[in-house]
């Protein structure tokens, strides 16, 4: 199977689902509600049972790490797992659908 082929369905502000390719989303820049840039999406988890996008490996910026409180690692950047429930349209970017105060849960993204 070509997993660059996992399609992933979201609303629009008209309400029609759009179809992208999970390789697409690489690099899309993560925007909250209140107009501050969490990261970039670094790949997807899928449920396979279903194919369905479950979560959102984001890569922080690392103002948005030091603003969530988290610690940075010494190479690289920190991913955390973004629930799809939080996205609120896409585009040329990922707008979610919450501030960035309301993400100071995020658990780390842990390669499987």
């Amino acid at each position: 199977m070509d997993y660059d082929k996992i399609q992933i369905f979201s609303r629009t502000t008209s309400y029609e689902a759009k179809v992208l390719k999970v390789s697409k989303m690489n690099g899309m820049k993560v925007i909250t509600a209140d107009a501050y840039i969490l990261g970039e999406v670094e790949g997807a988890h899928a449920k396979t049972d279903t194919w369905k996008i479950t979560h959102l490996d984001v890569g922080l910026t690392k103002d948005a790490t030091r603003e969530l409180g988290l610690k940075k690692p010494m190479l690289g950047s920190l991913s955390v797992c973004l629930p799809v429930s939080v996205v609120k349209e896409f585009g040329d970017v990922i707008t979610l659908n919450q501030s960035l105060k309301e993400f100071k849960n995020l658990k780390e993204c842990k390669a499987e």
